[in-house]
């Protein structure tokens, strides 16, 4: 087929790729415009998906909008028979829509209706749904509202949202190119009118570790942020980012207190959260070690050990032992990827060899 293909970030360089590997005619590549970056945010860096293309060879425009007419033009000369679109971020007017002879097709990271919008993958952690996915959505108008022609599903499990779009960023990939060979086979399905829901573009804001909540919801924000904007904490006037953390006796209150009973809930910090971590870390030191060399404790130190004064209901934020475990609302959370500003990430321990947080510390 003649396709134009439309995408952005590192989520739609697999569909880019597949596309050209099962032999498309790949006859333009829109993308946003580059950006400042590079040292010092000096330098106009093109996006991944421009990058890419311009290594397969093909042609690639970075219009700001296609809303003129000159642009809507040079759009429908391409004379494609689909347009395929992933995560490309700009407005598709109905001229550009119906241009192509099979329209639109989209990636979208989610099962329709759920998580419409923006941030499907992050919205899907931070609710703490146990299943996401992946449909291959004929467009329209309206905002993710069009018929689904094909969709993939995983569990969401413990997995970061930078695991997580990748997982999906290649299922997509594989979902497109097995509706382009058959469009007949994958008719568009209209989507159900119940379970709505809207994935809004994530706040730098909603970053910020608000530990007066659930340690099971502290402990989603976290994967939900990595690897970017990374969930944060202040301390003595310095931000240090949360990678990884697990999940201490959710169930309990702060002033119940936590023994050498209390349970583990594996959370990001499993060893395949570990894995995930690492893989959206570039420059790690300890990318390639094998994270069951330092696995976390699966138990917090006696309650003998914490301080007195770490009891009662209103004690969330505070810092209850040497291994920065933090009490929250109900339960507590132990960070075990971190990072301070301008530093490499690094375990809880080695962070805290050079910047001690000691018990009694609010967060």
């Amino acid at each position: 087929m003649r396709i134009i293909f439309m995408g952005t970030p590192g989520f739609a360089v697999p569909t880019l790729e597949a596309l050209v590997a099962a032999g498309h005619d790949v006859v333009a590549a829109y993308s946003q415009p580059p950006r400042p970056g590079g040292r010092r945010g000096r330098e106009l860096v093109p996006s991944p998906v421009q990058q890419r293309a311009e290594v397969l060879g093909i042609a690639v425009r970075t219009p700001v909008s296609l809303k003129g007419a000159e642009e809507q033009a040079a759009f429908a000369a391409l004379e494609a028979d689909v347009a395929v679109v992933a995560a490309y971020g700009l407005i598709l007017p109905r001229a550009v829509l119906d241009a192509p002879r099979h329209g639109c097709l989209n990636v979208h990271g989610s099962l329709l209706p759920r998580w419409r919008g923006a941030a499907p993958v992050q919205r899907a952690i931070l609710a703490g749904d146990a299943e996401t996915g992946v449909g291959i959505m004929q467009m329209e108008a309206g905002l993710d509202t069009g018929p689904v022609r094909l969709e993939g599903r995983t569990a969401v499990d413990g997995k970061t949202a930078g695991a997580l779009t990748d997982e999906l960023a290649t299922m997509g990939a594989a979902l497109m190119v097995r509706v382009l060979a058959d469009l007949d086979g994958h008719p568009p399905v209209p989507q159900p009118t119940d379970g709505v829901t809207y994935a809004a573009k994530i706040d730098k804001a909603e970053a910020r570790i608000d530990f007066a909540q659930d340690a099971t919801a502290v402990e989603r924000l976290i994967r939900a942020m990595n690897p970017a904007p990374g969930a944060w904490f202040e301390v003595a006037g310095e931000r240090v980012k949360v990678l990884a953390a697990e999940v201490i006796a959710s169930d309990r209150r702060p002033s119940e207190g936590w023994g050498l009973d209390a349970e583990v809930t594996a959370g990001a910090t499993g060893n395949s959260g570990l894995h995930q971590a690492f893989a959206h870390t570039p420059g790690h030191p300890r990318g390639g070690e094998d994270p069951d060399a330092w696995e976390p404790s699966a138990s917090l130190e006696t309650s003998e050990n914490m301080d007195p004064r770490l009891r009662g209901d209103d004690k969330a934020g505070l810092v209850l032992d040497d291994r920065l475990t933090i009490a929250c609302l109900n339960g507590a959370l132990r960070p075990t990827l971190v990072q301070r500003a301008g530093r490499g990430v690094a375990s809880a321990e080695e962070l805290l060899r050079g910047f001690p947080i000691p018990a009694g510390t609010r967060l």
